[in-house]
């Protein structure tokens, strides 16, 4: 049995029509958080994020192979993503502008490992920086949770181009 199919010879749509059909999918917002040798932190907002595996606990997130934060995410043992609950779009704007320090003005604590937690997310989940996939323009990581925690409330949601809540 031939389980392959031909592939289409040209697409049928440009890269902002794909872009505005994906932006129909709402999502939640992440700010993704590390800390450098150095003892410095790194952070970014994602929206790209997902459960893999209750076992072992695993999750995903995307960053675009461009980034300038790709060699931190990529060489960092252990990072955390703190998922945004519906009054923190400022922090989803300031972590995702470049030439600004946010941790100046974020609230946060430190994990086991040191890594920031942000104060007032709904969840957090500090990974093990388990694995990588450079797919497209973009690199898949995987993270092993190591561990979490969890505070109940409305979440913030991205939707449209435009910031919402649940």
């Amino acid at each position: 049995m031939n389980t392959s199919s031909p592939r289409a010879t040209e697409r049928g749509f440009d890269s902002a029509h794909f872009r505005q059909a994906l932006s129909q999918f709402a999502t939640g917002v992440t700010v993704i958080t590390t800390r450098l040798a150095d003892g410095t932190y790194r952070g970014l907002t994602a929206s790209s994020f997902n459960s893999v595996s209750l076992e072992p606990p695993l999750v995903l997130w995307s960053l675009s192979g461009a980034a300038t934060s790709l060699p931190i995410f990529s060489g960092n043992s252990h990072y955390v993503i703190n998922v945004l609950s519906a009054g923190q779009e400022e922090l989803a704007r300031m972590f995702s502008r470049r030439g600004t320090d946010p941790f100046d003005n974020a609230a946060f604590e430190l994990s086991r490992t040191g890594q920031p937690i942000l104060k007032g997310v709904s969840a957090w989940f500090e990974c093990h920086n388990r694995s990588r996939y450079p797919e497209g323009d973009h690199v898949i990581f995987v993270g092993e949770v190591e561990d979490c925690a969890v505070h109940p409330q409305p979440a913030l949601t991205f939707h449209s181009g435009k910031f919402g809540s649940t």
